[in-house]
């Protein structure tokens, strides 16, 4: 997030297409064998010959069961009545919920990987807390969240319902309750105060995005674009070089999955308009369905 401040000025476009970025092994990459390529719209950086090879030696995919490192139990709120339960290493302190865009957290326990997942299953099936909520309810929420005070207030009262289940793994130590906030972080206010968000289409080839940072949560990043089209109304947000119109949409904010930049070669824009499809949040299914469109 440090290299994306808010002010900053983007002006790139895709180059070629977007390949599979191989596997991550003892600390660097190696590049895929198949020179696969992904699509446009997928947030995988991965084809999946090389996503099936990162998996086999994974925590997340449970084949990775020796891992002899100390594993934190985490508590992450994204919004009113989104709570989840996970687990990271304890060596990577805050980095997983930085990169889940949790909007808040708090510790439940530490200690091995399998008493660290033993206490994840607990919540899940004694509290029915999930292990993840999808990008589209983590986005919804972001517009309207409660005082920082309601949100400690939640993750409090959940921390202390978990704390109390029979069951709990012996050998995971227990962490009493406390709770960061990323409002600052990730310029949450900044958000809010931009009121309705659109959403970035992913990248084809010589599709350019221009716009200046809003703000970052985890992988999605908040632009102000630049640009002119149609008047944004329904489900069109407006309609570059060309549009049905001529109301300016220049300054409209929208957010950008940065997942789905992954593989492609970046160079800089020709011109100076957002030429990616842009849609309001909400209206993007609909337009698949070839009800609306919505070219920025």
């Amino acid at each position: 997030m440090s290299l994306l401040p808010p002010g900053k000025e983007l002006a790139f476009a895709a180059v070629g297409e977007r390949r599979c970025l191989g596997v991550r092994r003892a600390g660097r990459w190696i590049v895929c064998p198949y020179d696969a390529v992904l699509e446009n719209e997928g947030v995988k950086d991965q084809c999946p010959r090389c996503a099936q090879l990162d998996r086999s030696r994974s925590v997340a995919a449970d084949t990775m069961a020796d891992d002899p490192r100390p594993y934190g139990v985490y508590l992450a709120y994204f919004g009113p009545g989104l709570v989840k339960v996970g687990i990271t290493a304890v060596e990577r302190g805050a980095a997983r919920l930085v990169e889940q865009g949790a909007v808040a957290y708090a510790w439940l326990g530490r200690g091995p990987l399998m008493a660290a997942r033993r206490a994840e299953a607990l919540l899940g099936s004694a509290l029915g807390v999930p292990d993840r909520f999808g990008k589209e309810a983590k986005r919804a929420a972001r517009g309207a969240l409660p005082p920082v005070a309601e949100r400690v207030a939640e993750l409090a009262e959940m921390h202390g319902r978990a704390r109390e289940l029979v069951g709990w793994p012996e050998t995971l130590e227990p962490v009493a309750f406390s709770c960061t906030d990323h409002t600052e972080l990730f310029g949450l206010e900044r958000i809010a105060v931009a009121g309705g968000v659109a959403e970035l289409g992913g990248l084809t080839a010589g599709a350019e995005i221009v716009g200046e940072v809003v703000a970052g949560v985890g992988a999605d990043v908040y632009l102000r674009l630049v640009g002119e089209g149609v008047d944004a109304g329904g489900g069109e947000v407006g309609g570059a070089g060309g549009g049905s119109g001529g109301g300016a949409v220049g300054g409209v904010v929208a957010v950008m999955d940065g997942r789905l930049l992954a593989g492609w070669v970046l160079g800089a824009a020709r011109g100076r308009v957002t030429t990616v499809p842009v849609w309001w949040v909400g209206a993007r299914e609909g337009a698949r369905g070839g009800e609306q469109e919505g070219l920025f």
